[in-house]
């Protein structure tokens, strides 16, 4: 009798291990799900849209404990071996950043039917395996633009872009009009260089290489015309700027992109009245989140803009108190109207 007991509870405790394994096995199905993405040529680091992308990609590995695999593009050819290579790495979603990886992804999707990609700043050309992101980068701005127009003292403001494409001309756009809102508003003429939305004209750097001299001479530019805020749409060119501004010796401040500059990059922080935010991290994560744990893939497209939250300004930081709260009403207000489709913040 003791030695059926004992055999029968040698069974029990190993399929009570047993059931603990497959419990280990299949209580977190994240696991075995990997997220994969492919940067443009600002690198992964460039305190942009490529490392906001990445750190949603992070932020997924450690709190739902999934598996990544990222590739860094320094040029354009490396865009479709990249996103090959996460084709052999058999990822379950490839996010793919930049609108210059558009044609790259879109091929990519086409030749592997079974496979999910998102394009971040792009759009797919009719692959349902493909989802794009975008953002309403106009709303934002426009809220920057009105901002940077009452902050300025010499009533001249500006912007300039890393390349003329929709992703970044949509920054530009919104500033123009916000700035242009507050000269109807104030009565007080308001000059915006280096973007015209009606001509489509303005400054651009040809790239997005960071802190390059053709960033400092277009910033060094506009500080000689009388630009005293400047807005750079071109991944990490705050290094550049703030050069051109010590320079110069003016009184002069920065908008930031794509995240809140004055935190990631606090040495700018002084400088950085506001940063016009892109939160690409929050839109990567949940797509991980919602497809590891078990959601179909849905091709529907994602647009980030102020209602959602997928855009926004950064808090004022330093120049808090150099804002009036009459200023701080008026966003808050012109925020409401553009929610409301009230305003259309590219016109």
């Amino acid at each position: 009798m003791n030695k059926i007991s004992r055999n029968t509870l040698k069974g029990l405790a190993a399929v009570a291990a047993m059931t603990l394994v497959l419990t280990g096995c299949t209580a977190n199905p994240a696991a075995n799900f990997k997220a994969c993405a492919v940067s443009d040529e600002g690198s992964w680091n460039d305190k942009s849209f490529n490392e906001a992308v990445l750190d949603g990609i992070k932020k997924a590995k450690k709190d739902l404990g999934v598996k990544t695999a990222t590739a860094e593009s320094t040029t354009a050819e490396a865009f479709a071996p990249n996103l090959q290579a996460m084709v052999d790495a058999k990822c379950d979603v490839t996010f793919a950043v930049g609108f210059n990886l558009i044609d790259a992804v879109n091929t990519a999707a086409d030749n592997n039917p079974k496979m999910h990609f998102v394009t971040v700043d792009g759009y797919s050309k009719g692959a349902k395996n493909l989802k794009p992101v975008g953002y309403a980068m106009q709303e934002s701005a426009y809220l920057a633009g009105y901002l940077s127009a009452s902050y300025s003292k010499t009533h001249i403001i500006s912007t300039y872009g890393g390349m003329q494409i929709d992703a970044v001309t949509a920054f530009e756009t919104g500033f123009y009009y916000g700035a242009k809102r507050y000269e109807k508003d104030s009565g007080v003429k308001t000059t915006v260089l280096g973007w015209n939305p009606v001509t489509k004209t303005g400054d651009f750097m040809g790239d997005f290489a960071q802190n390059s001299a053709v960033s400092k001479t277009i910033a060094a530019t506009q500080i000689q015309k009388g630009s005293d805020v400047i807005f750079p749409v071109a991944g990490d060119q705050f290094g550049s700027v703030s050069a051109a501004i010590t320079e110069a010796g003016v009184d002069a401040v920065m908008i930031g992109v794509d995240k809140n500059i004055a935190k990631t990059s606090p040495q700018y922080a002084k400088w950085m009245l506001t940063s016009v935010e892109k939160r690409m991290t929050n839109a990567v994560f949940d797509i991980v989140k919602s497809l590891s744990g078990g959601a179909k893939f849905d091709g529907t497209p994602y647009l980030g803009n102020l209602k959602n939250g997928g855009t926004g300004l950064s808090d004022f930081g330093a120049y808090d108190s150099k804002i009036s709260q009459a200023t701080k009403d008026k966003l808050k207000a012109l925020t409401a109207d553009i929610e409301s489709g009230k305003i259309d913040p590219t016109k």
